[in-house]
């Protein structure tokens, strides 16, 4: 535990046992999982052509359908549809072959090998049925549902048109996504193909032979089965302040459609701090402009006064990653904004979208937690708005990595301490890991992305790897000038350095956005991302990522000026937890107990609960995704 348990502070995260209401109509409820995934396979008369190797498209296929379920978790919801392989003409010429249940690796491959290429290629009546055989997630629980069409040619049959088709599911289902992959297509077709995908929500994906077909349909369906894990109490935000249901603090869920706000009523004291963080989870990769913007903001009761205000954007154009913005209520130091008064508060959130960007509606997690000041005659320790020894020139751990694998979102990071470590990843994927520390500490680290075996043609082909790093609290930290936080990778060697100033609670009165939100103790979160276009230059599915962490510093056993340092610290400045990677110990918070209101809990922190919050009303800023 890291630091004194100074106060309670109300924050969201859900107990197991926790009373979660239903969700309202339209909104996703927290679950483990509910992804599932249906294959649609072209089994048109063309796929029993040569594909350049002596074996026929189909036959390449069925290889690489074998890989894709070799590769896919136990369990996962998985099914097997068919056109064109029953009669030689008919545009109703479509079948499910194997229905959508647990994996059954065997069953699968024995219904490919049963198929023979024959007929037509009813595309867009298939994609319809397809989003029928997929099951509704279970508990109302929201998973990835992902239509993955395999296809070496365009529909001959015109209606229903695929795009027409794709754009229309895409709309109306939250965490529906169409993948396509074009076997050795190229004008017409690949057109209609990337259509599918990109008003589906999805990705398409270029496979000009066997070896890529087999890569590029791993990717997907290891995408989908690898989606981001919600977790919180449904609620439905207002479309306007009339309309915004009461907020406790705790941990939600919501969904978010293009240019909507949602507004959330709550009820503020004058001298707690009031922390909001929306994290938007749009199917990864989905087609978005640089420019589409989540925003956060804190409006009070008049409707005229925006007290705080943040936009996080994604800076990039390759697809869609998960989008976090934060704003925080904190009370001024002399206590005479218009702010800092009780009384009745919006939050709210809105996005804002780009012509041509993806329409789906997407999830939105929100969390508000609410602190309570420092109690009467503890005067706190200095702000820390200098990296010092934490700088970009830090010694970070050096030797062999260890093997781990990074979660799907907040919910589920995989927790380091100071160490070596490899993983690997997705084009399109986001990786989470979280990284404790209490006060005085900072956390450090470098993300390298690995050398990798590239594809023909993609020696002028380049992505990017991302990295961000968050607070207890979920607000994202700037990099201060001293980090990046992208850079090009073209299947050469790539790195970035990123870490934060050390933990200090008056850092809430500095203005840089890399030092304001550190002022808490706790699990630090770190998400690492690979562009889309990752998927045109890497040979194998996934690449490899090492992450070099440490934690630096003595942690002290509170905020307060001259506090002592922990007992248990040690290893040069790493918290137990921190200095070894097997350790589960370290700064996290301690104690969760139910609170009031839908879905609320408290939890006794060995540090607060706080997050970035903008000193002066109306101050915006922009940052990119991890």
């Amino acid at each position: 535990m890291a630091g004194g348990a100074l106060f309670a502070l109300v924050a969201g995260v859900l107990p197991a046992n926790a009373q979660v209401p239903a969700a309202p109509s339209g909104a996703p409820q927290d679950g483990p999982g509910g992804g599932s995934l249906v294959m649609v396979l072209d089994s048109s008369g063309s796929m029993g052509d040569d594909d350049g190797t002596g074996r026929t498209r189909m036959e390449s296929a069925r290889t690489a359908v074998g890989a894709v379920v070799d590769a896919l978790p136990d369990g996962h919801p998985t099914g097997l549809r068919v056109y064109g392989a029953d009669r030689p003409h008919g545009c109703a010429d479509t079948r499910l072959v194997r229905p959508v249940s647990a994996l059954d690796r065997a069953a699968v491959k024995e219904a490919v090998a049963g198929v023979r290429p024959r007929g037509d290629t009813p595309i867009g009546l298939s994609l319809r049925k397809a989003a029928e055989d997929l099951p509704a997630p279970s508990d109302g629980a929201l998973g990835t549902r992902t239509i993955l069409l395999i296809s070496d040619g365009e529909d001959n049959c015109g209606t229903p048109s695929p795009c027409e088709v794709a754009e229309q599911l895409g709309r109306d289902g939250v965490g529906l996504r169409i993948d396509t992959v074009g076997f050795q297509v190229e004008g017409a077709a690949r057109e209609q193909l990337k259509c599918v995908a990109q008003a589906g929500n999805g990705r398409y994906y270029d496979a000009p032979d066997a070896d890529a077909l087999a890569r590029q349909l791993q990717r997907s369906a290891q995408l989908s089965a690898g989606g981001y894990r919600l977790k919180g109490a449904g609620i439905e935000g207002g479309a306007t302040t009339d309309g915004a249901p009461p907020m406790a603090p705790g941990q939600y869920l919501d969904s978010i459609g293009p240019g909507e706000k949602r507004y959330y009523a709550v009820s503020l004291d004058a001298v707690s701090t009031a922390d909001f963080a929306a994290t938007a989870v749009p199917q990864p990769g989905a087609a978005v402009d640089g420019l589409d913007a989540l925003s956060t903001g804190l409006v009070q009761a008049d409707g005229d006064t925006t007290c705080e205000s943040d936009t996080a954007r994604f800076l990039q154009q390759e697809g869609a990653t998960p989008l976090t913005s934060a704003v925080s209520r904190i009370r001024s130091e002399d206590g005479t904004r218009t702010c800092d008064e009780a009384g009745r508060y919006w939050m709210v959130v809105e996005r804002q979208s780009k012509k041509g960007s993806d329409r789906a509606r997407w999830p939105l997690e929100l969390v508000y937690g609410v602190e309570k000041p420092l109690a009467a005659g503890v005067t706190p320790a200095q702000s820390q708005p200098e990296y010092g020894k934490g700088g970009e020139q830090a010694l970070l751990p050096t030797g062999d990595p260890r093997d781990v694998r990074g979660g799907t979102g907040f919910n589920d990071a995989a927790e380091l301490g100071r160490g070596v470590w490899r993983d690997r990843l997705l084009p399109s994927q986001t990786l989470w890991y979280k990284v404790p520390a209490g006060w005085g500490q900072q956390v450090r680290y470098d993300v390298e992305f690995a050398n990798e075996p590239t594809v023909g043609g993609a020696a002028a082909t380049y992505s990017y790897g991302g990295t961000q790093l968050f607070t207890p609290a979920r607000f994202p930290v700037g990099s201060g000038g001293e980090f990046r936080s992208t850079a090009l990778y073209g299947g050469r060697p790539a790195a970035l350095r990123m870490g934060s100033v050390p933990v200090a609670w008056t850092n809430r009165y500095e203005s840089a956005a890399a030092v304001r939100p550190v002022h808490a103790g706790g699990d630090f979160y770190i998400a690492v991302t690979l562009g889309a276009k990752a998927a045109e230059i890497a040979e194998n599915p996934r690449i490899g990522v090492v992450l070099r962490v440490v934690v630096l510093g003595d942690e002290l056993a509170g905020p307060q000026h001259g506090a002592a340092v922990r007992a248990e610290s040690g290893d040069h400045g790493n918290t137990a937890g921190a200095a070894d990677s097997g350790d589960g110990g370290g700064a996290g918070w301690t104690g969760i107990a139910t609170a009031a209101g839908a879905g609320a809990v408290v939890l006794s922190a060995a540090g607060l609960l706080l997050v970035r919050s903008r000193r002066r009303a109306g101050r915006q800023t922009t940052r990119g995704s991890a």
